[in-house]
């Protein structure tokens, strides 16, 4: 896997049952996580790749030194072992976690 941001094209993002089914085809584990407004993740890395995807709100990531704002529909594919932070912006955040 390699680190990718992924904007969502269409006239809307996809229903959350319709995001989880495709990151099981893929073969993640998947959670579904919610964060309130102002929810700040400090730097950390994952032991396996995770791919995110964005069902509501907003996020914003931190990754050498660049930043990732992640809206509804978008996904973030994180390889294991990569340094991020996270923030979740005014709305809030739900999101899908995959890990394989």
């Amino acid at each position: 896997m390699r680190l990718e941001h992924v904007q969502w094209s269409g006239p809307k993002p996809p229903k959350e049952t319709d995001a989880r089914r495709t990151l099981e085809a893929e073969g993640f584990d998947v959670v579904c996580w919610s964060d309130p407004p102002g929810r700040a993740y400090a730097p950390h890395v994952h032991e396996r790749d995770e791919s995110l995807w964005m069902i509501a709100g907003t996020m914003t990531f931190e990754i050498d030194g660049r930043s990732y704002r992640l809206e509804a529909g978008d996904r973030l594919q994180l390889p294991r072992g990569t340094m991020h932070a996270a923030l979740a912006q005014e709305d809030g955040a739900r999101y899908l976690i995959g890990e394989r």
